[in-house]
């Protein structure tokens, strides 16, 4: 019983996880190889950091239906672009334009670079002005003590 119970739990897991298959029919190569760029170029905005053409999350599968249709109907590229920015914002471009509302989108890991360099160049700095202090006779005579005659160990 628990066999039959376990194979019908790897079946149905398997199943669920399976997911559609999508096949678009593409009147010309060209048109395929443009609706492929797009979307490797579009980002899934569940997923964030997959683009449309990696993404299995259902808004992803809608986008993808979306831009199949759009150049079915002979839309450009640059309109396909500008209709899902218009929508989704300028988020759903892997490569956003540069201006005031993605700005730091491009700066901010220069910003962070320059800042963790900084933080480094001070650490470094304050450490090589770190005067360590000299050991005294007694100190000395101690340690070479400890390194000439080793404590004994107990080995029991």
């Amino acid at each position: 019983m628990k066999r039959v119970l376990l194979a019908l739990f790897v079946m149905f897991a398997a199943t669920a996880h399976a997911g559609t298959v999508e096949v678009y029919k593409f009147e010309t190569p060209a048109q395929e190889a443009r609706y492929k760029a797009m979307i490797a170029e579009l980002r899934c905005l569940v997923c964030q950091n997959q683009n449309l053409a990696d993404s299995n999350a259902e808004l992803a599968q809608d986008l993808r239906q979306q831009t199949y249709e759009m150049i079915k109907r002979g839309a450009t590229d640059q309109e396909i672009a500008d209709f899902m920015v218009t929508r989704y914002g300028d988020f759903v471009l892997y490569r956003p334009p540069f201006k005031a509302t993605t700005a730091f989108l491009w700066a901010g890991p220069f910003i962070i670079l320059i800042a963790g360099l900084v933080v480094l160049l001070n650490m470094v700095r304050r450490r090589g002005r770190q005067v360590v202090a000299p050991l005294s006779d007694e100190a000395h005579t101690r340690a070479r003590n400890l390194l000439e005659d080793p404590p004994e160990q107990n080995n029991q």
